[in-house]
Parts: structure tokens; sequence; C-alpha cells
């Protein structure tokens, strides 16, 4: 973020607007104070994420129902930010969202199903919101994203078929479980830079200066060539 100069908005003067205005933002100010343009892991009362949001009660079928809800739950807060929200990235992001938590939504409640033969899909009120109805979802429906689960390892969850199986209750199409060796996805680009969060500080060109003499002060190559120089 801070050293991507292609989408700077050098327009913003961070000595007369720091943070674009944080005393008329809405919300917990911790996250823009101490995470910038970012958001913090903790809730709403500006509490950290711990181990009390694991629920883990020894038995299967108890943890199964209580994760169906706890994805339930996430479903209904997602469509009310959705609905909330009117910035295309926002939406754009909850669509993907929406799409991708049904999934673990489905995960838990074929479980049950198939150990018990309940169909938690049928027996709770849920929301009743089908994916394909937001029109962000639909380009990830397309694509299947609504009917697979990745593993993430090639040697761990071998067994996730013998509960992850049948049709999607929506659309119909077979469930998969996808086995993909996770260091063969490309890996997450740096976001562009917000000099606007900082006030005053560092321009990126600076950034570059002093990274670049830092560079050969030391030896290094003008190109980041990703190996170690010293290795033993």
């Amino acid at each position: 973020m801070l050293t991507d100069d292609k989408s700077i908005k050098d327009e913003v003067d961070v000595q007369t607007s720091p943070l674009l205005g944080l005393a008329n933002v809405p919300g917990n100010p911790h996250h823009y104070v101490n995470g910038g343009k970012g958001a913090l892991p903790q809730d709403s009362r500006g509490l950290p994420w711990t181990g009390d949001n694991v629920f883990s009660s020894g038995d299967l079928l108890s943890d199964l129902t209580h994760n169906y809800f706890l994805e339930t739950g996430a479903r209904s807060g997602k469509l009310r930010v959705y609905e909330a929200a009117d910035h295309p990235a926002a939406r754009a992001l909850t669509g993907y969202l929406l799409v991708r938590g049904g999934v673990h939504q489905v995960a838990y409640a074929r479980a049950v199903e198939n150990l018990t033969g309940a169909d938690l899909t049928k027996l709770f009120p849920g929301p009743r919101v089908p994916s394909d109805a937001i029109k962000e979802s639909r380009p990830y429906i397309e694509k299947g994203d609504h009917r697979r689960l990745y593993r993430f390892s090639p040697d761990d969850y071998r067994e996730l078929s013998a509960v992850f199986n049948g049709n999607h209750p929506e659309t119909g199409e077979p469930l998969e479980v996808v086995d993909e060796d996770p260091s063969l996805r490309p890996l997450p680009q740096d976001l562009p830079a917000q000099n606007d969060v900082f006030a005053p500080g560092y321009s990126t060109g600076e950034i570059d200066e002093i990274v670049a003499k830092l560079r050969k002060d030391a030896g290094f190559p003008d190109e980041v060539i990703g190996e170690v120089a010293n290795p033993q």
C-alpha cells in the first residue's frame, strides 16, 4: 500500500484533511486511528477476536448444528450489509462472500443430514434469499463457486466428500470437493497506495529512493530477484 504509486491521489491534502474527515465517519473510529483505512479484527464494541468465538461442546452433532446457525447468522449480516451499502466495491465483495459463505452453510447442513436424516435448511426459518437473486453473486455462481469446497491441503481433510456430497439445495448442481495444491494459487497483490492515511509521511517516491539506496549500500542488484544473499 505504501509503494504502489499507480493510483495515488496527490490532490489529497493530508495537512488539512487527515483520514478524510475522521470526525464525521460513523462507527468505531479505532479502525481508522490504528488501522488506516483498513479494518481491525474486532467487534463493534472494540473487543478483539478471541477463542471465545469458537464453539466446541465435545458433541459432533451439537457442534455441526451450532456452526450451521453461525453461518446462517453470518448470511443474515451479509444481506443487511449488502442492502445498506451502495459502493460497488462493497457490494461486489458482499456478493462474493454470500456465495462462499453459502458453501459453508450447505456443508454443515449436509453433514447433519447425512448423519441424522434431518435437513436443517427445512427445519428452521433461515434467510430465504437465494444467492442468484443478488446481481453481484451471479458471476461466481456461473463459475460454480457456490458448490465447491476446497481442502487447501494435499494431505488433510481427505474424507470431506463423505459429508459434502449430493446436489446443491438451490441450483440442483452436484457438490464438489476440490483437491488442489494451495501453492499453485496466485499470490495476493499489493493494494494501491493511500497517502491520505498518513499525516504527514513519506511519499511513495521517497520510499522508492530510500529502498534503492538501502539496496545499493547492501550490494544488492537493482531489481529484486527473490534469492537469499547469504543462505549459510
